[in-house]
């Protein structure tokens, strides 16, 4: 059995099933091997821009046979999936700016669909923001600790989708509707963080800067997300 982290486990568990997949970035092919074995998914296109992570991709498919049901492709982003080639899209463990531009550069390339899987690595609120104001509908999101690390992950189905609040962008309409209690862990941390910034700021006579005035707004939207929670 192909053995993968906590991580990428509950964001492949986001994977519809029965789906056709293409995971964009696929680095050794870990997640689709592990769906196959799962019978989760029929088939797979591993795509990545690096020739080495497919190489290491194409020994772990083999090693596992999956040739006839696993595609390796060289590709940048979405750039070689061939439209209705794919149900899911699976894109995590890359940076928020990159995810957004290989969204936007797939669109012709996507036509067909239905689901996608994302797990931005920063800039997590400008990848919801993306999706909810570009024709994307968030349906789910997870968030977890993996290896004292936090990582959010969310399914996003095509549709017009009303515009969420700008706590919620932040950090994730479903997260604090079902008050996650890792998100509530999350907060916290980000609190404490931020207070000793604060603190800092202060004490080089910083208050009234551009930099306070941003962590002072953030720290509010911290405690109006911690208010879900009573």
């Amino acid at each position: 059995m192909q053995k993968i982290s906590d991580r990428l486990i509950r964001v492949a568990e986001l994977v519809p099933e029965g789906s056709r997949l293409a995971d964009v970035g696929t680095d050794h092919g870990y997640v689709p091997i592990w769906l196959l074995e799962k019978g989760v998914i029929p088939s797979a296109i591993a795509m990545d821009v690096n020739r080495g992570p497919l190489l290491r991709a194409r020994e772990n498919r083999d090693r596992y046979g999956y040739q006839k049901v696993m595609e390796i492709r060289l590709s940048n982003g979405l750039e070689k999936l061939r439209p209705g080639e794919a149900d899911t899209v699976l894109i995590a463990g890359m940076g928020g700016p990159l995810m957004i531009q290989i969204l936007e550069d797939g669109r012709e390339n996507s036509q067909g669909v239905s689901a996608w899987v994302l797990q931005p690595q920063s800039e997590i609120p400008s990848v919801r923001r993306y999706l909810i104001t570009h024709g994307f509908n968030i349906v789910d999101e997870i968030i977890l600790i993996d290896e004292g690390k936090y990582y959010m992950a969310m399914k996003a189905l095509p549709g017009e989708a009303e515009p969420w609040e700008d706590v919620e962008y932040l950090f994730g309409k479903y997260l604090l509707e079902q008050r996650h209690p890792v998100l509530k862990k999350f907060l916290e941390k980000e609190k404490r963080i931020y207070l000793r910034i604060l603190s800092q700021l202060t004490e080089n006579h910083q208050s009234g800067t551009a930099r306070c005035e941003e962590v002072t707004a953030y720290m509010t939207a911290l405690d109006r997300a911690m208010e879900y929670y009573k």
